[in-house]
Parts: structure tokens; C-alpha cells; sequence
């Protein structure tokens, strides 16, 4: 499949999302092939918290759970609104290492979702020591572009498993 098949898939399978749950389970997969990563994560801010609503990964990272955003290296990013790419996880102070201890992650690349104010971030993790190319990089923001656009369209308040989002966004 050619990259223009990709996005046009993508931009397909995102005009049928109408909750955030499908949206997250789009957006993972899409994340994952688009980085050729090991493992990929759809992660919502929820006020001053990361939930990692999704994951797509050879093993388990953190489903479900939730990190305070100042303590997590997707936290970091959606604060700064910036792409982070770490080519070792062990080098950079922002990693908290007693979470990623138990996990096979070795690199990784973070990018925020929603421009100007980040609502969400996408994580793409390898196994092996790997510096995202700019391809990599530009793919994945790509799909970060297009689930920002889709959460626009949809809203938060379908988000289940993140209820302060719903009234975060009533005001």
C-alpha cells in the first residue's frame, strides 16, 4: 500500500468514527504501522492527568492507567506541544523508569494531537534502540493531524473511561 492509499484509508475508516473509543482504536493501529514501531498508544489528557486510553503493541504497556502529566513523557509533550523523540530511553531525564521498566521499550516517539493546545498524544515505542526517521515522524503526525480533526468533529464527551473530559468540554 502506497503512503496516498494510507491516508486515504485513514481519512475513510475516520469519517465512520463517532465515538472516541473508535476513534482510539483507529488511531493506534494507524499509528503503529505508520511509525513500523513495536507497540503504539492513544493517550487523553484529562485535566492534569495522561489517560492511556489505547494500545496496539507486542505486549502490554499501560491501558487503562493513568500518570500525572507532569510524570510522563506524553504529558510532557501535550505541556509543550512538541514531538519528542527519544532514541534511548535510558539517556533522557523525562522517562519515568520505574514505569517502563517492566515494558520491552526501548525507544520511542511522542506526539501531541491537537495543535495550539494538545488534547491528546500519540506514542510509538520499539523494541531495539531506534531514532524515528523524519518520515516516521511526519507520518505519525499525520495521523496525529487527523484524529485532532476528528476529535473537533465528534467531541469528548463519548469518551467513556474519561469522564472530566465531558465536563471539560461543556465549558
Amino acid at each position: 500500500m502506497t503512503q496516498d492509499q494510507a491516508d486515504t484509508s485513514l481519512g475513510a475508516r475516520l469519517a465512520a468514527v463517532r465515538t472516541v473509543s473508535e476513534l482510539a482504536d483507529v488511531i493506534r493501529t494507524r499509528a503503529r504501522s505508520a511509525a513500523d514501531a513495536d507497540g503504539a498508544t492513544f493517550v487523553l489528557r484529562e485535566d492534569d492527568r495522561c489517560f492511556y486510553a489505547d494500545e496496539d503493541s507486542i505486549a502490554p504497556l499501560w491501558k487503562g492507567q493513568r500518570f500525572p502529566m507532569s510524570a510522563c513523557i506524553s504529558g510532557w509533550a501535550m505541556l509543550h506541544d512538541e514531538v519528542v523523540v527519544v532514541p534511548d530511553i535510558t539517556l533522557d531525564e523525562r522517562i519515568p523508569r520505574e514505569a517502563y521498566r517492566p515494558t520491552f521499550v526501548k525507544s520511542l516517539m511522542m506526539v501531541p494531537v491537537g495543535r495550539g493546545g494538545p488534547v491528546a498524544a500519540i506514542g510509538a515505542y520499539w523494541a531495539r534502540l531506534h531514532q524515528a526517521t523524519d518520515e516516521e515522524q511526519r507520518r505519525v503526525l499525520a495521523v496525529a493531524d487527523a484524529a485532532a480533526a476528528t476529535l473537533a468533529r465528534i467531541g469528548l464527551d463519548s469518551a467513556p473511561w474519561a469522564p472530566s473530559f465531558s465536563d471539560r468540554t461543556r465549558s
